[in-house]
């Protein structure tokens, strides 16, 4: 797009070309009339004189306007009568025709010529400039430097001082970036820069900015090059933040795998001696009266160390199920006796509590690894206490859903229930009611992610809710009857009652 000075300028630049050459070529056909040449000669010399504009000056108008100007003049000086436009002889009617017909089809030849050969240096300085922008983007060490090798490279093809702006874990240009994601222009004519938007395949990458009064004078075809560009720059940040990404990726595999291999070995190193405090301090609590102010003592060591066990061996679980390492070995068990057990066992913690159990009269086996859902059941026992006041009842019951062939295990607490909004969030690793840190309530966030993998990868499926009469949260999980080691997507279980 031209402004209309630079118009102007152009018209008065070919018309200055056309007077010259055609003043010229008069006057060597004034020379060659004297010298007593035919008017063929002449007619050859407008003819180069037209040929010579049409090279000189770009455009198919500017020769066809030279071609008539050239046979006007040519009749005006050199075809009798002379220095009038009428024709006298006839023989000059079919002259000036045939020299229009050749003047007018000679200077568009060239035109053309001139134009193809502009347009072939065109492309070649395009695809020189996007090679050379390509070559340079690869060997660029960061985002930042492919930013300013962009800036360059679109300053030197459109002559002007281009920028990018690079939006890569920046909040410089957050205002930007918006305007960017709503699909918003930044061609505004009262704004000092253009922007062109850089997207990668999720997102703006950045833009490039173009200042004002270059932008607008760009021709279609520098608009068509730049979006090459552009999409050259795109590729190149794209394949940038992918590479960065998968880096970041593998670092944090690495990290993750000696924080698991160091939490691994701590914990074996400790439930050795764990488990030796446990024996002795149960030893000791059955040496000692329950009215001594020792049972006490023993008894706080004895919930310490129990609290400590049970922690070492979800961290035991949760590394095999990061490093997909935990074995399911399925046998038939009672429920019956896996519930025994696991109430049994936090019991001894927290003797405090009233735990209402009901299980099948009829005798229940359920394929399972029976120590893995007993720990799910210390789990669930053990949230269960914590969000529990002291003298309110716990309840744990086990049913048989003949129609979905599922054993369904019910964990219900008579606490404050469990907020909406933490409901899809229970199971979230290091994750505790009300959004606190891991370690309130000495809850360390890991319990109930285990419970669920454990019971996932058993192909049972457990949920978390709110109890229908309002006094508190129920955990519930399923287990298939029957063993189907393949699958591991479980059932959605709906109580029918509810």
């Amino acid at each position: 797009m031209k402004n209309i000075k630079d118009i102007k300028d152009i018209f008065m630049y070919r018309m200055l070309i056309i007077f010259v050459m055609i003043l010229g070529a008069s006057a060597v056909g004034h020379i060659l009339k004297y010298m007593g040449f035919s008017e063929i000669n002449i007619v050859l010399v407008f003819l180069l004189a037209i040929l010579l504009i049409a090279w000189a000056a770009t455009g198919y108008i500017t020769g066809i306007v030279a071609s008539f100007i050239a046979t006007f003049a040519f009749n005006y000086f050199f075809a009798e009568p002379y220095y009038t436009f009428s024709v006298k002889n006839p023989s000059y009617i079919i002259t000036i025709i045939l020299m229009t017909i050749t003047a007018f089809i000679t200077s568009t030849l060239t035109s053309k010529m001139k134009h193809s050969a502009l347009e072939a240096r065109e492309k070649e300085a395009e695809a020189t400039s996007l090679y050379s922008l390509n070559t340079r983007l690869t060997g660029a060490s960061d985002i930042n430097d492919m930013a300013h090798i962009s800036a360059s490279a679109v300053s030197l093809s459109f002559d002007c001082e281009a920028q990018c702006l690079c939006f890569y874990k920046s909040n410089k240009y957050d205002k930007i970036r918006e305007r960017m994601e709503n699909l918003e222009t930044a061609f505004d004519p009262g704004e000092k820069f253009w922007d062109w938007p850089i997207y990668g395949n999720e997102e703006p990458l950045g833009v490039i900015r173009i200042p004002a009064e270059k932008a607008a004078l760009m021709s279609e075809d520098q608009k068509s090059l730049l979006q090459v560009m552009i999409e050259s720059i795109a590729l190149a940040m794209d394949r940038w933040q992918a590479s960065q990404k998968q880096m970041e990726a593998d670092a944090e595999i690495v990290q993750e795998r000696y924080r698991t291999n160091l939490l691994r070995s701590i914990s074996h190193d400790l439930r050795t001696p764990l488990s030796g405090i446990i024996g002795t301090s149960e030893m000791l609590m059955d040496m000692v009266e329950e009215s001594d102010e020792k049972y006490e003592m023993i008894k706080g060591i004895f919930n310490e160390a129990d609290w400590l066990h049970g922690l070492m061996e979800n961290i035991l679980s949760l590394t095999k199920l990061d490093d997909g390492k935990l074995t399911i070995e399925k046998e038939r068990e009672a429920v019956e006796e896996i519930v025994g057990g696991a109430v049994s066992h936090i019991s001894r913690r927290f003797p405090e509590y009233e735990i209402r159990v009901q299980v099948p009269e009829e005798l229940l086996l359920v394929p399972m690894d029976a120590k893995l859902i007993e720990q799910v059941l210390l789990n669930l026992l053990d949230n269960a206490m914590k969000h529990t006041p002291k003298g309110k009842e716990i309840s744990v019951s086990v049913t048989e859903d003949k129609k979905l062939n599922i054993a369904v295990f019910k964990v219900a607490d008579q606490g404050n229930g469990i907020k909406s909004e933490d409901l899809p969030l229970v199971f979230k690793p290091f994750y505790t009611s009300g959004g606190e840190l891991a370690d309130a309530h000495r809850g360390t966030g890991l319990g109930l992610p285990i419970c669920e993998s454990i019971v996932r990868a058993h192909g049972g499926q457990i949920e978390a809710r709110n109890r229908e009469d309002g006094n508190g949260a129920e955990f519930i999980f399923t287990l298939p009857m029957e063993d189907n080691r393949g699958d591991k997507q479980g059932y959605k279980y709906s109580d029918s009652r509810r």
